[in-house]
């Protein structure tokens, strides 16, 4: 069995594009030993608008554009590439590689070519695996680092490179091989396959995102029975006291914690305060001492007072 591990940057990505000016790949044995590695550069028939994840900042590639309309087209390299992921003995893995089959998608439906069928894997879900953090994504930078490999942003080539180093890398940690790696952390590897993908899982990226699931039901019925409770406890709103004509929002949460924000909200209604869930507009935020963010952001910046749930009792005399 060989391994094929690749990167593919674009000119440019949206919805329904995906113009690959860059196709890197290190092919190597089952002992990680360097068969062949290539940066295949690509004429994307287009121009180059290149930005980050958000699709704002501008990212650089480490060519020269200029060069590129010299280059081969995505279809006059089709039949290389097509063999090179397709290749029966071959264990195909990237980073982040959902992305970059998905690109192999879109390229292959731009230029009207056949679907492309292969299943990979991807060092970073290993990695996420590994550690038991599925809550953020790690680039392909900060796994590096963290391996103490050495690399070059955006040359796919070099992308491709690093990412057969983080897996060999955690396969020696290990004393497995790559599939074996896989096998230990019950890792399915995705697939694409007539112009669909199926993505990677993992039984414990199954329990990761059911537990997430279950906590965003279990904030959906905590906040519901708050707002239930704030829509009955406003009827019972005195007329006169120290927060007439004033507004009061609580921090998403302290809502949530429902025996300290239903006290906080009935004093605030026993000294005639209105409530609002729209930090914008309030005269008066509590939230917990340690809390940041944008609410608290544009509640300071329209010089609202803000009060631990300590502070607020207290001064209300409760």
């Amino acid at each position: 069995m060989k391994y094929l591990f690749f990167d593919i940057e674009c000119a440019l990505v949206s919805k329904k594009w995906a113009k690959i000016c860059a196709f890197g790949y290190c092919q190597t044995d089952e002992q990680f030993h360097i068969l062949k590695k290539e940066d295949l550069l690509i004429n994307p028939q287009g121009n180059f608008h290149l930005t980050d994840r958000k699709g704002t900042q501008g990212l650089v590639l480490p060519y020269k554009y200029a060069d590129f309309k010299n280059y081969p087209t995505f279809c006059e390299l089709a039949d290389k590439i097509y063999g090179l992921l397709q290749d029966k003995d071959t264990f195909v893995a990237g980073h982040a590689t959902m992305n970059d089959v998905k690109y192999l998608n879109l390229e292959s439906q731009r230029f009207s070519l056949p679907p492309f069928s292969f299943r990979f894997a991807d060092t970073q879900f290993v990695y996420m695996n590994r550690i038991g953090d599925f809550s953020r994504q790690f680039g392909l930078g900060t796994i590096a680092e963290q391996l103490n490999v050495e690399f070059i942003p955006h040359r796919a080539v070099d992308d491709a490179y690093a990412t057969m180093r983080i897996a060999e890398a955690m396969c020696k940690e290990e004393g497995l091989s790559f599939p074996q790696l896989l096998e230990k952390y019950k890792i399915q590897r995705g697939e694409i396959k007539d112009f669909e993908i199926k993505p990677i899982t993992s039984e414990s990226f199954e329990a990761h995102k059911a537990a997430v699931e279950k906590r965003r039901e279990e904030r959906g019925r905590l906040k519901a029975e708050f707002s239930n409770f704030a829509d009955r406890e406003k009827r019972r709103r005195a007329k006169e006291g120290k927060l007439k004509n004033k507004s009061v929002c609580f921090s998403h949460p302290l809502e949530l914690e429902l025996p300290l924000s239903k006290k906080l909200l009935k004093a605030a209604f026993n000294e005639a305060a209105t409530f609002t869930s729209h930090a914008e507009e309030c005269d008066v935020y509590v939230c917990f001492e340690n809390e940041s963010g944008q609410r608290l952001v544009s509640v300071k910046a329209n010089n609202a007072r803000v009060y631990t749930p300590e502070e607020f009792l207290e001064y209300l005399g409760v």
